[in-house]
C-alpha cells in the first residue's frame, strides 16, 4: 500500500494587512490545517515587495501551494511570482477589500478558508498585465487610480479611509479623454474612469466588471463616462448589485489586448496599488497560466438574484459598519478629552 506524498505549503503573512489579529490567524492555521496530508511553514513579510521574493523562492524549491495571508496587495505580490510556474496560489483573505477572494467565493471566515486550502482543488486561471506588471483582479486609469494613490498616501487602511477619499475627491475630479485601441480598432472616449477586469470586482462586493470571469481569456472593460451628482446614488446602487453595466453612463466591451493613450503621464492602478506611468498604457490578458486554489464547485459562480442580493447587502453592511466604527472611535476620543479637562 503506497503512502500519499504530503503537499508542501508556505503561508506568507503580511503582518500589517487588515484588522484581524495575526496571532489568532496563526492559531487557526495550526488548528485547522490537515497535518496528515500537508507539511507547512509560515513566513512573514518585512517590507513592501518582500512577498514577491518569498514566493519566488518557494516556487523554485517546488512548493506545491503558496498561500497569501492578507489583502489584495499581498495576493498580487505572491501571485506575480507564481504565474507560469507549477506552484499554486492560495488565499486566506484578511484585507480591507479581498477582491479576488470574493470573486472566487473563498470564505471570509479564516477557518472555512483554511478548509479550502485543505481540499486543495486547483484550477488554471487567467491573469493580466498592465505595462508588464501582473494583476489578478482589476486594473485601470482615471478616478479609481487617482483614489488608490490618495488612499496609499493616507497611511491608513480600511473601508472608511477609502470612502472618505472617494467622497472628498469625487466632486473636484475632472474626466480625461482617452484613445483606446483593441484588436477591433480605435475609439476615443471622455471618461471618469476605465476599469479592466480579469475578475469582477474591486473588493467589498463592488462589481465594476460584473460579467468578468477568470477563465475566458478576455479582459472585461468598463468605461464610466461623465455624470452629474444626481447620478451618484444609482451608480452606487448598481455597483453593489452587479448591474452597473446597465447604467446609461457606462460602456462595456471585451478584448484580449487594450492600448490606452492619454495626453499626460499620470497614475494607473493594479489590484488597488497605484503606479505612475507615461501617456501610453498597454494591458493584456494571459489565459490560464496561473494555478489557483479554488473552492469546490465555484467559478461556475452563482450570479442569480439571490447571490446578487446577498452581495449587495453585504457591501452596504460593510459601509455601515465602517461608518459606525468611526463614530464610536470618535466618541471615545471625545470622552477621553472631556475627562482630561475635568
Amino acid at each position: 500500500m503506497s503512502v500519499q506524498k504530503k503537499r508542501k505549503i508556505v503561508f506568507i503573512i503580511n503582518p500589517i494587512s487588515g484588522t484581524q489579529d495575526k496571532d489568532s490567524v496563526i492559531r487557526q492555521i495550526e488548528e485547522g490545517i490537515d497535518k496528515d496530508r500537508i507539511d507547512w511553514e509560515i513566513r512573514y513579510t518585512e517590507e513592501a515587495g518582500h512577498a514577491v521574493e518569498i514566493a519566488a523562492k518557494a516556487a523554485k524549491a517546488g512548493v506545491d501551494i503558496v498561500v497569501a495571508v492578507g489583502g489584495d496587495g499581498t495576493v498580487n505580490e505572491v501571485g506575480r511570482s507564481l504565474a507560469e510556474t507549477n506552484t499554486a496560489l492560495g488565499i486566506l483573505p484578511l484585507g480591507s477589500g479581498n477582491g479576488l477572494a470574493r470573486h472566487l467565493q473563498i470564505p471570509m471566515d479564516t477557518r472555512k478558508a483554511i478548509g479550502v486550502i485543505n481540499e486543495g482543488l486547483i484550477e488554471q486561471v487567467d491573469y493580466g498585465k498592465i505595462n508588464g506588471i501582473p494583476f489578478f483582479c482589476i486594473c485601470g486609469v482615471g478616478f479609481d487610480a487617482f483614489i488608490s494613490l490618495k488612499f496609499a498616501e493616507a497611511g491608513k487602511r480600511g473601508m472608511l479611509t477609502y470612502l472618505e477619499k472617494t467622497l472628498q475627491e469625487s466632486l473636484n475630479y475632472r474626466p480625461e479623454t482617452y484613445e483606446l485601441e483593441t484588436e477591433d480598432g480605435k475609439v476615443k472616449h471622455k471618461a471618469f474612469l476605465i476599469a479592466c477586469g480579469n475578475a469582477s470586482q474591486y473588493g467589498n462586493n463592488a462589481y465594476i466588471t460584473p460579467k468578468a470571469t477568470i477563465t475566458d481569456g478576455l479582459l472585461d472593460v468598463t468605461i464610466l463616462e461623465p455624470f452629474t451628482v444626481l447620478d451618484i446614488p444609482s451608480l452606487a446602487f448598481q455597483l453593489f448589485n452587479k448591474t452597473i453595466d446597465y447604467n446609461s453612463h457606462i460602456k462595456t466591451f471585451k478584448c484580449k489586448n487594450l492600448h490606452i493613450r492619454r495626453t499626460e503621464a499620470g497614475v494607473v492602478h493594479f489590484d488597488g496599488d497605484p503606479m505612475i506611468t507615461g501617456t501610453d498604457i498597454h494591458i493584456e490578458l494571459i489565459g490560464k497560466k496561473l494555478n489557483m486554489v479554488v473552492p469546490p464547485g465555484k467559478e461556475k459562480y452563482a450570479t442569480g438574484m439571490l447571490s446578487t442580493a446577498v452581495d449587495f447587502f453585504s457591501g452596504i453592511r460593510m459601509i455601515n459598519d465602517a461608518i459606525v466604527d468611526d463614530i464610536v472611535r470618535k466618541n471615545k476620543s471625545l470622552i477621553k478629552k472631556l475627562k482630561k479637562k475635568e
